[in-house]
């Protein structure tokens, strides 16, 4: 299989490649600019040079001479030497040389054009003379009158500005060398960094990392939450999103702006959350929150959510059935026993007693009150049953009003608000007491629930809060944190009816509550009796 190169390798050719592309062009930049330097210090040595001689009174004086060239050959040599030109030239009117370095050439006329600086100009520029390529200056001489009656042409050979330039380049090149040294040190540097922060990992091993991540988070049937110190959503799994009903664009937001006040506590507070069981819309779920240590630093806490909707349900129906079915089993035991009674009695030839003890027994129905024939809803008549066995249980009688009626299929809402309400209701009123059920489908469709008690009642105080999540006014032992769920769930459901739920007093002596729930298309999903 073909190796290819590491993450590490490829970052440190990257940044040595970019270096030194940096740095060549940095080193352009400087020649050219140590070249220029060095031609405009010569520019401008040969034009104050020429500058100079030009102006000298004993110059100007040698043109007036019968020969000029005894006074100003000495003179020109004299300044070269000083100046440390290549060349001094001074010549007529003519272009004829009074001056040069060969004195054989004294006499001639100038091998380059001199008429612009004759003509009064300045020039300076690099020309190709008898002595070779030179930069050079020609200035003009003039007579006191200011006429031009000559030159002076003061240059320095290219060859000895290569040469100069040549002795300050390896100083140029050493610091070039030096900058490439660290910049490479430095990209050493950096990719090892970098190789610790990323625990050593390529690329590749990172992609896997993460889709491994990405399937395993939203993957699990857990919700999972997770909130940095600054209070902001950083992570939610699918699952977390379908439980707490959030959109898709969570991640990065604050928590307080997408997370309900159930759920904030849980996220943001410093107790200890375990298996703590929490109303999050119409869902009981059960958080535990832990935090994310990275490097001895806890840098987030991560709150995981577990559906306990449905599992409740299902307890809540298997209880009602082994209830039942218990009763059920007592209840044949004591038929039984009644039966021989109506055996014996018939054998003693008391048929009368027979048919009064056969009346007496007439008495012994589970639900009291109405027959629960009126109660078409499948759902409802076996809760109904199901918490009248409870009820007698616990030694408290469950009456069904006279004037219920409900017709069938009117979803699970109506199951649910029934079931937390009476059992609220038999924990009330207690062993030897009374609670009426009434339910009833209104002519314009709205389910009318009221369940009545003979217990103490809820205070006139306390009414408005007794559907907030977690007021009850039963105990709270250790474990039973799921209190306070009940009443609060009711006043969800009606709400998402667009229906009512009030507590007021009952002609019974204790609290009568009320709710409305009005014709809805399908109840929700996921509804619960609290437990």
């Amino acid at each position: 299989m073909r190796r290819t190169m590491t993450l590490g390798a490829q970052l440190l050719l990257l940044q040595v490649g970019i270096v030194l592309v940096t740095l060549l062009l940095a080193g352009a930049v400087a020649v050219h600019y140590q070249q220029e330097r060095i031609r405009d210090a010569y520019r401008q040595q040969v034009l104050t040079v020429a500058n100079s001689t030009a102006r000298l009174p004993s110059v100007v004086d040698a043109y007036g001479t019968p020969d000029p060239s005894e006074t100003l050959q000495p003179l020109a040599e004299l300044i070269r030497e000083a100046s440390a030109v290549t060349f001094v030239v001074i010549t007529d009117r003519s272009g004829i040389r009074f001056s040069h370095p060969d004195p054989g050439r004294v006499g001639e006329r100038v091998s380059t054009d001199p008429s612009s600086t004759l003509a009064g100009e300045v020039f300076v520029g690099t020309e190709t003379g008898t002595l070779g390529e030179s930069l050079r200056a020609k200035v003009p001489v003039r007579a006191p009158d200011g006429e031009v009656i000559g030159a002076v042409s003061v240059g320095i050979l290219e060859s000895q500005l290569a040469a100069e330039f040549g002795r300050e380049a390896p100083v140029l090149v050493a610091w070039l060398g030096g900058a490439a040294m660290v910049g490479a040190l430095g990209s050493v540097l950096v990719v090892r960094l970098l190789r610790r922060r990323i625990f050593g990992l390529e690329p590749e091993e990172i992609a896997r990392l993460l889709e491994t991540r990405e399937a395993m988070l939203h993957g699990i049937r857990e919700g999972l939450v997770a909130v940095d110190e600054k209070g902001r959503v950083v992570l939610v799994n699918d699952e977390a999103s379908r439980l707490l009903d959030l959109p898709a664009d969570v991640a990065g937001r604050p928590a307080a702006d997408v997370l309900d006040s159930a759920m904030l506590p849980l996220v943001l507070g410093h107790r200890r959350v375990t298996d703590e069981l929490v109303l999050s819309g119409e869902r009981l779920l059960v958080a535990n929150r832990t935090p994310a240590v990275v490097g001895g630093r806890r840098i987030a806490e991560v709150l995981t959510l577990r559906d306990r909707t449905e599992l409740f349900d299902a307890m809540r129906e298997l209880d009602g059935q082994r209830n039942l079915t218990n009763t059920l089993r007592a209840q044949a035991h004591e038929f039984s026993n009644q039966l021989h009674v109506v055996q014996g009695l018939i054998e003693l030839d008391r048929p009368d007693d027979a048919v009064a003890f056969i009346e007496r027994l007439g008495g012994g129905r589970l639900l009291g009150g109405a027959p629960l024939t009126v109660v078409a809803d499948p759902g409802v008549s076996a809760l109904l049953l199901a918490k009248a066995a409870v009820a007698r249980e616990q030694g408290v009688r469950l009456v069904l009003d006279s004037g219920s009626r409900l017709p069938a299929e009117l979803g699970d809402d109506v199951v649910t608000v029934l079931g937390n309400l009476v059992d609220n209701a038999i924990d009330a009123t207690g062993s030897g007491g009374e609670v009426h059920v009434l339910v009833r489908q209104e002519d314009d469709g709205t389910v009318l629930v009221q369940v009545d008690d003979d217990g103490p009642g809820v205070a006139p105080a306390e009414r408005s809060r007794v559907f907030d999540v977690g007021v009850t006014s039963k105990g709270r032992p250790d474990g039973n944190h799921g209190r306070g769920i009940g009443l609060a769930l009711v006043a969800r459901i009606a709400t998402r009816r667009n229906g009512t739920a009030t507590v007021t007093d009952s002609p019974a002596g204790g609290a009568r509550v009320v709710v409305r729930l009005p014709r809805a298309a399908e109840a929700a999903p996921g509804a619960l009796v609290a437990p």
